[in-house]
């Protein structure tokens, strides 16, 4: 997910979401869960920092490990700190090219964004009935 900032505070955010023909779906929730694989070299502990249960993350990394040409995520063999997983090249590139992508698509909608934002009635703004 991308994030604008105005004045300090988030403003808006843009969730992308890829839907490709060949029946897979890329979009913020698995690039965050391919980012804490990354992050922690555990789908146990990925899906804790995400509150998603580890039925839901594993039946996830299969749907991406089986779509894509190579795996995303592989098994690391246990030892004296236990096993776990990690990001394997193709995951890693498809992690980089999904945010590098969320990325482009907000700065190339930036304008567009800014204009519709400014359409958005603000907390502030006096009774919609006209009455003053």
């Amino acid at each position: 997910m991308t994030d604008a900032s105005h004045d300090g505070t988030r403003s808006v955010s843009l969730k992308l979401r890829l839907a490709f023909s060949q029946g897979l779906t890329l979009g913020p929730g698995k690039a965050d869960l391919l980012e804490r694989i990354g992050e922690t070299g555990s789908i146990s502990a990925a899906c804790r920092a995400m509150s998603m249960s580890y039925k839901r993350a594993w039946t996830l990394v299969e749907e991406m490990n089986l779509s894509f040409a190579t795996p995303v995520v592989e098994p690391v063999r246990g030892g004296a700190g236990g096993g776990g997983a990690r990001l394997t090249e193709t995951g890693t590139l498809v992690l980089i090219h999904f945010r590098q992508l969320e990325a482009a698509t907000f700065a190339a909608g930036a304008e567009h964004i800014e204009a519709l934002r400014r359409l958005i009635q603000t907390s502030d703004r006096s009774d919609m009935s006209g009455e003053k």
